[in-house]
């Protein structure tokens, strides 16, 4: 799938991608929360969460798939989901989650975005999905904005450890 006009490509991210969703994922992480989180909750989240070899496993597990955006083969978005995960406000007999949703800071406003959403909401239809889910730390309003404008709504709180710091997250949801 391209983007008409750009050359953004989207693709369905394999285990050989592991190391550079590691690195993507934990730069794209880091630049995101760390202004906002003490330095030692952010190093132990980010060597655990955005491990190689944990990132090799999620991308090999059944139900969950990666789509990377791409321009001219460099990764500049990606986002994570997994099929069936069920959270007690998303309600739906077959909700999705989108467990990841990130573009590299330099692509804010580049036309990144729009696409990969694009693509998350056909695999969730795809696989029959009738609910798309995800959690936002409710501090990260520009996330929150987007994901409003996206059409999903708040529905509830779930948390969310950040190395010992215990936070709250929004959740959203969006019916397909």
């Amino acid at each position: 799938m391209s983007h008409p006009g750009t050359s953004i490509t989207i693709r369905r991210a394999v285990v050989t991608d592991a190391p550079a969703l590691a690195e993507f994922g934990r730069r794209t992480f880091h630049d995101t929360f760390a202004p906002d989180n003490d330095p030692a909750d952010m190093a132990a989240y980010l060597a655990e969460a955005f491990a190689p070899e944990k990132q090799a496993a999620q991308l090999a597990a059944p139900g969950r798939t990666c789509l990377f955006a791409e321009v001219d083969g460099a990764l500049v978005g990606y986002a994570c989901l997994m099929d069936g995960a069920q959270h007690r406000d998303a309600g739906g007999a077959h909700p999705v989650e989108l467990e990841r949703f990130y573009v590299d800071r330099r692509w804010h406003g580049r036309g990144v975005a729009a696409p990969l959403m694009m693509a998350v909401v056909q695999y969730a239809r795809a696989v029959g999905a009738d609910v798309l889910w995800l959690g936002v730390w409710e501090r990260n309003a520009r996330a929150i904005a987007y994901y409003r404008k996206q059409g999903f709504e708040r529905v509830g709180t779930q948390t969310f450890h950040l190395g010992a710091d215990v936070q709250t997250d929004d959740v959203m949801r969006r019916a397909l």
